[in-house]
């Protein structure tokens, strides 16, 4: 009995790959072929992990050669399963990267006044505090805030030449680079945009800006799941989105949404978690206690159902809106409840991307040089 190796791939050319609809040559499945006098020995990988698979695989190249070579042949088949790789999706989204900057988190909530706006800034602050350079972009297009939050709201940004280019310098402030339309637009107007208009725009807060190097860049989102969203999803590789409710069942319909938004296959945004705004009330002069004005544990238990990580509770406190609406953010004072409040909900937040990072393919390179307090646990 003679035969060659060309004579043993002619045969294996016959034989299907499990699942695969391609010959074992043709899906490059056979990674060796070893020949002695009458034996011979086979390797070949395959991307289905079941037994039966493997016997089949075994079965008929021991079948195939034996009637091909004879039933002297002895061979013998070493099959081991290697995972396929992951298709890729035609209609993923996915975004350019801006360089310097590490770090990409939307701010989002499927409803209208739970105080997203007023997260987004004390969330900013509590890292620009923990010793990270922090941006806000304000995306938030028919309501922006940002700027008034920030005690900017006079101000304009600059212009500046980089690199021969004409770009705008953030407003900085309390340690925190911000750009918002809030710069851009008469505050006695509305501003009626439809969507391309107001995605054009939003394009050039994001790539016509001086933004320097961030390790964080949050977006702050306006209510809902539309046009602005799409946008920012594509112009920008977002690491991951965080979602804020109230705790009533209304306003968890919606934020319930807001994550779906962000789980579709064509965005494929990881979610870091819920957040729990006004999720009590507490009186100035009582402030040991609790009044749970818009129900109890709402977010908790929609972050439960959904398998999302609850990241925390801001109570409905008066100097939370004083301090948004004269531009000195709560997150600034220091020792107060309010502030622990906030760096508590950061350091989870912060926590839960490193984990997001770990685990899942990165959408950029992502580099965290200060830790402050964060763990992985």
């Amino acid at each position: 009995m003679s035969f060659k190796k060309q004579d043993i791939y002619k045969v294996l050319e016959t034989i299907t790959a499990p699942g695969e609809g391609k010959s074992l040559i043709e899906n490059n499945n056979v990674t060796n072929v070893v020949t002695f006098g009458n034996e011979v020995l086979i390797d070949v990988t395959i991307s289905n992990p079941t037994l039966q698979a493997k016997k089949k695989v075994d079965t008929e190249i021991t079948k195939a050669l034996k009637t091909a070579f004879g039933e002297e042949i002895d061979v013998k088949v070493t099959v081991k399963v290697v995972a396929a790789a992951p298709k890729e999706n035609p209609n993923q989204i996915r975004g350019k990267e801006i360089p310097n900057i590490q770090n990409i988190i939307a701010i989002a909530s499927g409803k209208g006044g739970v105080g997203k706006s007023t997260i987004t800034a004390n969330t900013a602050i509590s890292l620009a505090k923990m010793g990270f350079k922090v941006g806000v972009l304000d995306a938030d297009v028919y309501g922006p805030s940002q700027h008034i939050m920030f005690d900017v709201e006079k101000e304009r940004p600059l212009s500046v030449k980089v690199e021969g280019r004409s770009k705008m310098r953030p407003v900085e402030n309390y340690g925190v680079k911000l750009l918002s339309l809030g710069f851009f637009t008469d505050p006695d107007q509305a501003v009626i945009w439809r969507g391309p208009m107001a995605s054009k725009a939003l394009n050039q807060l994001i790539f016509d800006a001086d933004w320097g190097e961030l390790d964080f860049l949050l977006i702050d989102l306006p209510p809902g799941t539309g046009d602005v969203h799409l946008s920012i999803v594509q112009a920008l590789p977002i690491n991951g989105a965080v979602v804020v409710s109230t705790p009533q069942n209304i306003a968890l319909a919606d934020a319930k949404k807001g994550v779906a938004m962000f789980q579709q296959d064509s965005i494929n945004v990881p979610v870091l978690g819920i957040i729990e705004n006004m999720a009590y009330f507490t009186p100035e002069e009582l402030p040991e206690n609790k009044y749970y004005i818009f129900g109890k544990d709402g977010a908790k238990n929609l972050a439960e159902d959904i398998k999302t990580q609850f990241l925390g509770e801001i109570p409905l406190v008066q100097s939370v809106r004083e301090a948004g609406d004269v531009g000195h953010p709560v997150a600034l004072q220091n020792g107060t409840k309010l502030e622990k409040a906030f760096a508590d909900i950061t350091k989870e937040m912060v926590s839960q991307l490193l984990k997001r990072n770990a685990n899942l393919p990165p959408t950029e390179v992502v580099r965290i040089t200060t830790m402050s307090g964060c763990s992985t646990k």
